[in-house]
């Protein structure tokens, strides 16, 4: 008896949705980019129970004919392919037709849709892949329903996360599709409330500043690069304004989002002896390349790219962000290139300290990334680029990462809920933050009032910030409630409690940053506040606070001893 048959056409399809429906944001997707590639400039999103229940999308496109309304459910049928070649020119967001018969094999399905400039429509009603009803329905674009999404697999169905979860998904694929395509406006409401309201804009810029904010948006700096074949419009950190996490990272070729290792080394590339090893730089790359030197039929969702020459895509971002950051740093570092006044005495230069800290060794024409021996008066140390201090005593020389310190510090109070003296703002701080960012600092503001941090909701992906720790009063807010956000949606060790992960941080957020100098009594406040910590020679991240160098020590590197 053969072993080997052919599998059923039901089973087929099923197996198929599953290459390509992960989840509801997953259904979104190819039906939100259907929408694009139908000409669409205004695209509706209403979903029920995180989209297990019911996603719908409606826009203003083209729309179908009855025949097409019918042919586009049947594997593989698709208007954007006719040749092999057509396979290596891609220029719609979607191409081999696998999504809606996917979709449909494992859902409850209702298209209405009518050619654009018609007064004649056609319903399609479908369940499991099988047509139940065809009727004409006059309607305006294309209106596609999903119900009861993995109704026929629940062994699929049941992997599915909590309805909060596969919103901050979908809320995160609609968000992705609205910023490389700004010229489409995109409305998302979950369970009857409204969630996203993005209209129309003029730029990427602009569309940045309608998701994220404008204080989001001062902190990018805007990059634009033209070479053979590749353009690029870029928004990258500015100055030292990094993360905790990863949570704002986008790469869009040839406006589809995808991920690519590749380009995201070349940006950190960019900032290497920069940025600090645990920290994140912010960035959106919108990449447009010749269709013909870009593979998008890698992988089954399109989210993995093919570059057909990888090296001079990976030397074009980097050299151009690179320039950028080098560009801004020079700015930067002029500060410290002021040479003392021509009349001041020679003999004193080891001790002289203008306004800012005095590099020994810098050159007028380069950047230093790493500020050599800064000295300042009247203080018995040294610091040692931006972040060390040198100083003697109790039998030898003790280094300290002044950041590390006062991250450690920061850190246990807010895990013990210690000494935050939390006051009221006389001016509140209103702060937009993400769609999916605004959602989860909503739904956990009891949490955010146990570290002193009072916000409530302001509408339109807004909140306002009433109280805050004394320790915050200088602070990013908008970075720190994003971080949060992230750090909740993200999941933690299970070494550690929600609250260490969180006030970790918020600690890294406030701590001394890199280019702070402190003076004696600061220093020394910091010492002894260091000293009264649990672990004080780490940070909340395992890196040493301080290392001590015994006389001894001293001695050996010498080869005194």
């Amino acid at each position: 008896m053969p072993g080997i048959k052919i599998l059923p056409p039901d089973l087929r399809n099923k197996i198929a949705a599953g290459e390509v429906v992960e989840r509801p944001a997953s259904v979104v997707k190819e039906l939100v980019e259907n929408s694009i590639d139908a000409g669409s400039t205004d695209i509706r999103i209403d979903v029920l129970y995180g989209g297990k229940r019911l996603i719908r999308v409606s826009d203003n496109g083209a729309g179908m004919d009855r025949e097409d309304a019918l042919l586009c459910f049947e594997r593989h049928s698709t208007s954007k392919l006719s040749t092999e070649d057509d396979l290596f020119n891609i220029r719609t967001m979607g191409f081999r037709g696998e999504a809606l018969p996917s979709i449909a094999s494992v859902s409850k399905v209702r298209l209405v849709t009518t050619v654009k400039g018609s007064h004649s429509g056609v319903s399609i009603e479908m369940s499991g892949g099988e047509v139940k009803e065809i009727k004409d329905s006059p309607a305006l674009g294309t209106t596609i329903e999903i119900r009861d999404l993995f109704f026929n697999t629940p062994a699929r169905r049941k992997f599915l996360k909590s309805n909060s979860t596969e919103i901050y998904h979908i809320i995160d694929t609609v968000t992705k599709e609205a910023l490389s395509h700004w010229k489409i406006a995109f409305r998302l409401t979950t369970d009857y409330k409204e969630t996203v309201d993005i209209p129309l804009s003029s730029s990427p810029r602009e569309r940045i500043m309608q998701i994220y904010g404008e204080e989001f948006l001062a902190g990018l700096t805007e990059i634009n690069a033209v070479a053979a074949g590749i353009k690029m419009t870029a928004f990258v950190t500015r100055d030292d304004n990094f993360r905790n996490m990863k949570s704002h990272q986008f790469i869009f070729i040839n406006r589809r989002p995808v991920k690519d290792q590749s380009l995201s080394h070349a940006t950190y590339k960019a900032y290497e002896g920069i940025i600090p090893h645990d920290r994140h730089p912010v960035f959106f790359l919108f990449l447009d390349i010749n269709p013909r030197d870009v593979d998008f039929n890698v992988h089954p969702t399109k989210r993995e790219v093919r570059f057909g020459d990888k090296e001079s895509v990976y030397r074009f971002v980097h050299t151009h962000i690179r320039e950028s950051v080098k560009s801004e740093r020079s700015e930067y570092t002029k500060q410290f290139l002021d040479l003392p006044p021509k009349d001041f005495p020679q003999q004193n230069l080891g001790t002289y300290a203008p306004a800012t800290p005095f590099p020994f060794g810098g050159q007028e024409s380069g950047i230093s990334e790493n500020l050599d021996l800064a000295y300042k008066t009247t203080l018995p140390f040294i610091y040692l680029g931006e972040t060390f201090v040198a100083l003697s005593g109790k039998g030898g020389l003790t280094l300290i990462d002044h950041h590390a310190a006062h991250e450690r510090i920061l850190y246990e109070q807010f895990v013990k809920g210690v000494n935050l003296n939390p006051h009221r703002l006389l001016f509140p701080r209103q702060l937009k933050l993400s769609h999916r960012e605004y959602r989860v600092i909503l739904d956990n503001g009891d949490l955010l009032k146990d570290f002193g941090i009072e916000a409530e909701d302001f509408g339109h992906e807004s909140v306002v910030v009433r109280s805050l720790p004394e320790a915050l009063s200088k602070a990013d807010m908008a970075g720190i409630l994003s971080d949060i956000a992230s750090c909740i949606m993200k999941g933690i060790a299970p070494d550690k409690s929600l609250r260490e992960a969180l006030a970790a941080r918020i600690a890294c957020h406030r701590s001394v940053r890199g280019r702070e100098i402190l003076n004696q009594e600061e220093l020394s406040s910091l010492l002894l506040d260091l000293e009264n910590t649990d672990h004080p020679d780490q940070c909340p991240h395992g890196r040493p606070t301080r290392i001590f160098l015994s006389l001894d020590d001293l001695k050996k590197m010498f080869k005194r001893k």
